[in-house]
C-alpha cells in the first residue's frame, strides 16, 4: 500500500451497485484502504465522521446523486478530491461536475489502468506523492 506521512490513503467508494463496488475494490485495495457506501447520505456521513483522502462517486444512485453528493462534501471539504464514475456521461454532466470541482468524470466500463491513473494523479496532484504513479508499473 502507498503510505501517506506513515499511513495508507483511504478512499471512500460510493455506488449503490454492490457488484460494482466489489469490483473496484478488487483493482484498488492493493493500493489503498477502502471504506464503502451504498448512497451519498451515507457517503457523507462517512466524509464528516472519519478521515477520508478521495472519494470516488457513482451518478445515479438513489435521493442525492454522485454530483449532489459531491457539491455537499465539497461545501464542508473544499480540498477534498472526488471523482465521479458514470454510464451517462455528457458533456452537460462533465461541464456540472468540473464547476463543482470534480477531479475527473470517468465513464462506465472504466478500465483498470484508467481508474488507478486518475485515483493516482488526484492524490498526487492533493498530496504531492509521487509514489503513487507506481501503481501504473508492470507487476502493480
Amino acid at each position: 500500500m502507498v503510505a501517506k506521512q506513515g499511513r495508507s490513503y483511504e478512499l471512500l467508494l460510493a455506488d449503490d451497485d454492490a457488484e460494482f463496488r466489489a469490483i473496484l475494490r478488487q483493482v484498488l485495495e492493493p493500493h489503498v484502504d477502502l471504506c464503502e457506501a451504498d448512497c451519498g447520505e451515507q457517503a457523507l456521513e462517512i466524509v464528516r465522521s472519519r478521515h477520508v483522502d478521495l472519494v470516488l462517486l457513482d451518478m445515479h444512485m438513489q435521493q442525492l446523486t454522485g454530483l449532489d453528493t459531491l457539491r455537499l462534501v465539497k461545501s464542508f471539504r473544499a480540498a477534498l478530491p472526488c471523482i465521479i464514475i458514470t454510464a451517462s456521461f455528457s458533456d452537460e454532466l462533465q461541464r456540472s461536475a468540473t464547476e463543482a470541482d470534480a477531479f475527473s468524470v470517468l465513464k462506465k466500463p472504466v478500465s483498470r489502468r484508467t481508474l488507478l491513473q486518475t485515483v493516482s494523479r488526484a492524490l498526487e496532484s492533493t498530496y504531492g506523492d509521487p509514489e503513487v504513479a507506481k501503481w501504473l508499473s508492470p507487476g502493480s
